[in-house]
């Protein structure tokens, strides 16, 4: 018997989408955690669930293995010139789902598409690199850059960049929707213009993503109906020991990125500079690394990461010379300061995620800004707030992802102009020694405006079953349903 479906809805689900498959077959169960709808949703910004399903669906001129890695996905080879400044993609000799041929012309057009419709966001500065891009012969293409970035593949293979003809994209993997329930079928590599493999119906599943609540997909892990559950963060974390979950199951990414409070609203107590260090100053971080009780956990005060690739260790951790107690007193006076001109003492909302990941982080926000004298309120996530949690994981390891995400086209309030000038000469210089400087004071601009308090690292962590293959820990988080449903060779 099948442990969790009746064999008349399986054998339904495979006629359905035209699978091959034996008697004792059934799909790879996958939850990512998000509101039910959350894998449909559009937009230029997706959701972490979105993401996954654009990546399975549309893919791009490069994409992310399970360990994270660029490999050749709507291209199926590429050259950087010496100077870094030209990639040359060749396509592979495939069709869009329409039967129209792949050609030079087809993916231009496309990606020029995905490229406008991310106007405005991050990923849009990311792209501002690009100066120019040409079909060439047949089925070839050409970015040309302004300046170097290094990472700039990994920028390509992101998921918003996957390439759609009529609203269409060409793969990996066929969609059909029952609902909320996503199923998902590896196409054969022979119908995308890649060579037959003789075992595919051997080893291509079948998988079903839906998208549910942590605590829901949790409990089905646990009952055995869920092969994996994706995208969890610290917001759910205390649950996995609460819920009773095997320590064996537990994959946490070793990512990078933002984790930490913007200031949203540039009013009152926080219209002024020294009183959003004040904030900062307060906050005990150690206290909240040892409330989240993760190992390896990496808390700090710095914008930008410390130890990304190019960090020349100009830029150190903020009031490393002075005890807890001493910024506190500090800060207390900064309070004091304020309240004695008459204005009413400061009341900050903060815009925090719910779940007991949640519930521990506004604990001890509460616990240290009390000790200076603040009140503080918690809201949800679309509340009006004064401070607003970001949790996003770096797609790259550079500076200039930190920039592009706290830059004022996109962090509005107390942004800081001059670390976008900074930010932006350094994305046009070519000299390493320049640059490393010049991105060093953008992140030293960033620090003094304070408008975004650093906490830590993002977490994110994954639950997998014991007989799942195609899953890797990687700095990226990146889990591709592709890879989930196919068996090793």
């Amino acid at each position: 018997m099948l442990p969790r479906r009746s064999r008349l809805a399986m054998l339904l689900s495979v006629l359905l989408l035209g699978g091959c498959f034996g008697a004792d077959d059934r799909p790879v169960e996958v939850a990512a955690i998000g509101d039910p709808d959350a894998a449909f949703a559009n937009g230029p910004s997706l959701t972490a669930p979105a993401q996954m399903l654009r990546a399975a669906t549309s893919e791009g001129l490069v994409a992310f293995d399970e360990r994270g890695q660029v490999v050749p996905a709507l291209a199926d080879r590429w050259i950087v010139t010496d100077d870094g400044l030209s990639y040359i993609f060749r396509l592979r000799d495939g069709a869009w789902p329409d039967d129209s041929p792949i050609t030079g012309e087809t993916a231009r057009a496309a990606l020029m598409r995905a490229i406008a419709a991310q106007r405005g966001t991050p990923l849009g500065l990311d792209l501002s690199v690009i100066a120019e891009v040409r079909a060439m012969a047949g089925r070839v293409i050409e970015i040309r850059l302004a300046s170097r970035q290094p990472e700039f593949l990994q920028v390509l293979a992101q998921p918003e960049l996957g390439l759609l003809r009529g609203g269409r994209g060409a793969g990996p993997m066929r969609l059909r929707r029952d609902k909320d329930s996503a199923f998902l079928r590896p196409i054969p590599p022979q119908d995308r213009g890649m060579p037959q493999d003789q075992r595919w119906t051997t080893r291509a599943r079948t998988l079903e993503l839906n998208s549910v609540a942590a605590q829901t997909a949790i409990e089905r892990f646990n009952r055995g109906e869920l092969d994996a559950v994706l995208g969890g963060t610290l917001a759910d974390f205390p649950r996995l020991d609460a819920m009773g979950v095997a320590r064996a199951a537990i994959r946490v990414d070793p990512v990078a990125g933002l984790f930490g409070l913007a200031v949203v609203r540039e009013e009152g107590f926080l219209s002024e500079v020294q009183n959003r260090e004040a904030v900062a100053m307060a906050i005990d971080r150690q206290a909240l690394a040892g409330a989240v009780n993760l190992s390896g956990w990496v808390t700090t005060t710095r914008v930008v990461n410390p130890g990304l690739p190019g960090d020349d260790g100009t830029i150190g951790e903020r009031w490393a010379a002075r005890s807890i107690a001493e910024r506190r007193t500090i800060a207390a006076a900064r309070v004091s300061a304020w309240k004695s001109d008459g204005r009413p003492a400061p009341v900050l909302r903060i815009s925090l995620p719910s779940g007991p990941g949640g519930d521990l982080l506004f604990a001890r926000l509460q616990q240290d800004l009390s000790a200076i004298g603040l009140e503080v309120r918690r809201v949800g996530l679309s509340a009006d707030a004064d401070l607003r949690l970001i949790d996003a994981v770096a797609s790259y390891a550079s500076a200039q992802w930190f920039f592009s995400r706290l830059s004022c086209a996109v962090q509005s309030s107390a942004c800081s102009p001059a670390a976008d000038k900074f930010a932006n000469a350094a994305r046009l210089e070519v000299d390493p020694a320049k640059q490393a400087e010049l991105v060093s004071q953008a992140e030293a601009q960033l620090t003094v405006a304070n408008g975004y308090i650093p906490l830590g690292l993002p977490v994110r962590w994954s639950l997998v079953a014991g007989n799942v293959t195609g899953f890797a820990v990687n700095r990226m988080a990146v889990h591709p349903l592709m890879s989930l449903a196919m068996l090793p060779r």
